[in-house]
């Protein structure tokens, strides 16, 4: 939801409405709209008497061979439903242009506080179990009751509503599904923010998503409404060089103070910088109960984004609702990916077809019409998901796959890395830490967070002082793991707080062919060949705050010198290292400005002092009795 990509969606949504990325150009869209689909505006009651906004687009009479009744499309979005006026219509329709062409009556919805609806907003508004009253209202009733209104209200509907969305569109979608109408068929939160605070664009392992947050909150405010959009364009506030940037505005409150107090939203990220109760009540994964309709949560591999959220909500779906009909699709995909592009390949990485092709084509539109119209073969696997590496797509009845067993990838002596455990009764790696002189997350200058980030290359970061590098020997078989990674650190500190970002890395072989010279894919800057061989490929990469090793409410200071536990767990993967290739761990203190920089000192670290931040020197233990690494779900070849 937060990065520089995203934000430019978001603002073309509210020139085009909806999910963008359809196969078709814009300009056919734009005018096969207008040949088939009519418009109107609502503003419709909710139970505490605030009126929500809603666009109606309805099949023309006779322009469909099939003249219906039509079952509902919706999208509830806090990034605008324009353009406003039943004479203005958009650009693009719907999810894809096959939906489009199908025939629906498709629904936009202001969330409730953002342009021309009424009310509040809230960030991730929260779900209430225990409504006492009419004045307890949440985004489970708001649809609710913008159900019950379209059911009576649209002409030539076969009572049937599905529902969709993108980012916090896709929260928008999980949390209407909650306690959800039985006219809601189907629905589909697709990279839904589901928990902000654990992997879902606002803390990492407890530390602070910097400059994607910020960029994003530089976009997103607070609003009087009603109110029409912002017709200003977006820029991007950082300049050219955001590691620069964030590194000389200094401590974080000096980016909270730069919105003058205009912003409580980021203000409210910033300073909740525990698992306080403001988090806990946004953690929409342990109330997604009573859900009747037909699910297919939707999620990517490279989603820098909203990555953990599918998972938490695919699982928190299976948990209680047992029975019901729940899907699972990831592919390998950035934050959107999936709507928009082809999905053939991310920065310098291919993956040898259009996947999101395939997903708009084969998935996605075979789910809306069966659950919605009827028709056959929308019945889906438990997880459809993509291997990356192998560049297949696999069919699971579980996820992650039960036949998956957990391994442990060890640390060992002379940067080694192997599935067996030290043997030696010493040993111990380390590095000095510069809160100065940060690690960067990538090895070329930007001005945002770049999508390509999530798989690019890692040879920079291998050779700096201040970054441990483990890897195996080249594999003589394909190892694939499938699910949660999850490093398992014995370290030390000379300081009382640090961070230690651990990055799984698939390494290519140095006799790998690169690719045409005319291909796509160069780096970010200049037009300089790829160079396969020997590649570093990102496969996971995360953070984790060593003041949280024990909870994420009550932060502890690191001794130092003495040696603790530091455990973590990643998002899900499900990569093939293919025979050849070595696999990789590199383990370093900062990755900025993607995360926050660790004073490391103990202190709350939106507001360190100039003072408190210090170097300190970082031990990583790997001997029989203080053995580190990183455990893994491997998949057995057949």
């Amino acid at each position: 939801m937060r990065s520089k990509i995203v934000l430019v969606l978001c603002l073309l949504m509210m020139v085009g409405r909806g999910v963008l990325g359809q196969a078709a150009p814009a300009s056919s869209q734009e005018e096969f709209i207008k040949t088939h689909y009519a418009k109107f505006e609502y503003r419709i009651p909710m139970r505490d008497g605030v009126k929500l906004f809603v666009s109606v687009y309805t099949p023309l009479a006779g322009a469909f061979k099939d003249a219906g009744p039509y079952p509902f499309l919706m999208t509830r979005t806090p990034y605008s439903c324009a353009p406003y006026g039943e004479d203005q219509l958009p650009k693009r329709l719907g999810p894809s242009g096959e939906l489009l062409e199908s025939g629906y009556i498709f629904v936009c919805g202001d969330a409730r506080g953002r342009f021309e609806s009424e009310g509040v907003f809230q960030e991730m508004n929260p779900h209430i179990d225990d409504k006492k009253s009419n004045k307890d209202v949440d985004e489970s009733t708001d649809m609710y009751d913008t159900v019950e209104f379209l059911l009576k209200h649209v002409e030539n509907n076969n009572g049937k509503v599905g529902i969709t969305g993108i980012s916090y569109p896709g929260f928008y979608t999980s949390a209407s599904i909650i306690d959800s109408h039985p006219a809601i068929k189907a629905a589909s939160p697709q990279a839904p923010m589901t928990n902000l605070f654990f992997n879902d664009d606002a803390y990492h392992g407890g530390t602070f998503m910097l400059s994607a947050n910020y960029g994003f909150y530089v976009f997103f405010k607070p609003q009087k409404n009603p109110t029409l959009p912002d017709k200003g364009e977006y820029s991007e506030p950082s300049g050219p060089d955001s590691y620069k940037f964030y590194l000389k505005a200094g401590p974080l409150e000096n980016l909270d103070k730069r919105f003058d107090g205009s912003n409580f939203l980021f203000h409210d990220q910033l300073v909740h910088m525990t698992y306080d109760d403001y988090w806990k009540k946004r953690d929409l994964s342990v109330h997604m109960k009573n859900v009747h309709a037909a699910v297919m949560t939707v999620g990517g591999w490279f989603d820098a984004e909203d990555l953990s959220g599918p998972f938490k909500t695919f699982h928190a779906i299976d948990e209680f609702n047992p029975g019901s009909v729940n899907t699972l699709v990831v592919g390998p995909w950035t934050h959107g990916g999936w709507a928009r592009a082809d999905g053939d390949r991310l920065g310098d990485v291919t993956f040898n077809s259009k996947t999101s092709l395939f997903f708009r084509e084969q998935i996605q539109f075979p789910f809306f019409e069966h659950y919605l119209k009827g028709h056959d073969g929308g019945v889906l696997p438990k997880a459809y998901v993509f291997e990356t590496g192998s560049n297949v797509w696999k069919k699971y009845d579980a996820w992650p796959p039960k036949s998956a067993s957990a391994k442990t990838l060890y640390f060992r002596d002379g940067g080694k890395l192997s599935f067996e455990a030290p043997s030696e009764n010493t040993g111990v790696d380390e590095y000095v830490s510069d809160p100065a002189h940060p690690v960067p997350f990538v090895g070329y200058t930007t001005d945002t967070v770049p999508q390509r980030y999530m798989d690019d290359d890692q040879r920079f970061a291998s050779r700096r002082p201040d970054v441990l590098t483990y890897e195996t020997e080249p594999l003589t078989e394909d190892v694939t793991i499938a699910g949660p990674v999850r490093p398992k650190l014995k370290v030390a500190s000379t300081g009382t707080d640090a961070d230690f970002v651990v990055k799984l890395i698939d390494v290519y072989p140095n006799d790998y062919p690169d690719p045409p010279a005319d291909a796509v894919g160069k780096r970010v800057l200049g037009a300089a060949p790829i160079l396969m061989g020997g590649y570093e490929q990102l496969v996971r990469g995360e953070p984790m705050r060593a003041k949280f090793r024990d909870s994420w409410e009550k932060p502890t200071a690191l001794t130092p010198g003495k040696m603790v536990e530091v455990n973590s767990e990643m998002p899900d993967v499900n990569h093939t290292f293919r025979t050849g290739h070595r696999i990789m761990v590199q383990v370093q203190s900062s990755w900025f400005p993607l995360v926050d920089r660790n004073p490391q000192t103990f202190v709350d670290i939106p507001f360190a002092k100039p003072g408190q931040f210090v170097k300190a020197t970082e031990s990583v233990y790997r001997n029989a009795g203080a053995a580190s690494g990183v455990e893994v779900l491997v998949v057995p070849q057949h």
